[in-house]
């Protein structure tokens, strides 16, 4: 195979392999829009912001948090480095989960690990902001 055969299979394959992600991307999200999805938003505001240590366990924490069964996706994020007047920035960590329904959400509030996350971690916190949604 010659150099431009092998870059063009190369660039030709990398195309291929992005269009196929794109494609599951969007099947994922349009499945999720047609379920009675409900999403589990929560900001973490840290005693000691300016502690590693403490930033760290609360997201060790909410690792071991993603252990729960109902919940379907997860996302453990920090503020992202943007800055409007409509953007607050002054959260630790935020926790999003998504459920199929309420009842999966109800569910992971008295599991086990979740009760034990909030027993090991809430010394963490000052402030702690949910948000809950479910589809229009």
């Amino acid at each position: 195979m010659s150099k431009s055969s092998r870059r063009r299979f190369i660039a030709d394959t990398s195309k291929a392999a992005m269009a196929g992600t794109l494609i599951l991307a969007s099947n994922n999200l349009q499945q999720m829009e047609t379920k009675d999805v409900f999403v589990h938003h929560v900001y973490f505001w840290l005693k000691n912001k300016d502690s590693k240590d403490d930033l760290n366990k609360l997201i060790a924490g909410l690792k071991k948090l993603s252990a729960v069964k109902p919940i379907k996706q997860f996302h453990i994020g920090k503020p992202a480095d943007t800055n409007r007047d409509v953007i607050d920035r002054s959260y630790a960590v935020s926790w999003l989960a998504f459920f199929d329904n309420g009842e999966d959400q109800a569910a992971y509030q008295t599991d086990p690990i979740h009760l034990k996350f909030v027993e090991e971690c809430s010394s963490l916190w000052t402030k702690v902001i949910v948000y809950d949604s479910v589809n229009v």
